[in-house]
């Protein structure tokens, strides 16, 4: 199992940016596919973006296209998400995933208007 921390979150301006990441422990991070969830208040987790273990290969969900930017450093084990142009519905806790089942934390990211 990897363990998964995130941080980066905090409150933005709507039209601001915000990069978050996600730290993983363990030897085994280049062989992992990462994703990016979110959560709002009241609402089922919503997948965002995945990217494979070598970095080449994203995908994101309708709703981070054009907006996000998933990413990754395998030298520091550490995942990324570009998040510009933020709006107040992209308020939510963003969580990290791996592959093998490991979730972080989460960490809140709150868009004022």
């Amino acid at each position: 199992q990897v363990q998964l921390v995130e941080s980066g979150g905090g409150l933005v301006q709507a039209g601001g940016s915000l990069r978050l990441s996600c730290a993983a422990s363990g030897r085994s991070f280049s062989s992992l596919v990462m994703r990016w969830f979110r959560q709002a208040p009241g609402k089922e987790r919503e997948f965002l973006a995945t990217i494979s273990g070598s970095g080449y290969s994203t995908y994101y969900e309708d709703s981070a296209k054009g907006r996000f930017t998933i990413s990754r450093d395998n030298a520091k084990n550490t995942v990324y998400l570009q998040m510009n142009r933020l709006k107040p519905e992209d308020t939510a806790v963003y969580y990290c995933n791996a592959d093998n089942g490991s979730w972080g934390q989460g960490t809140q990211v709150t868009v004022s208007s």
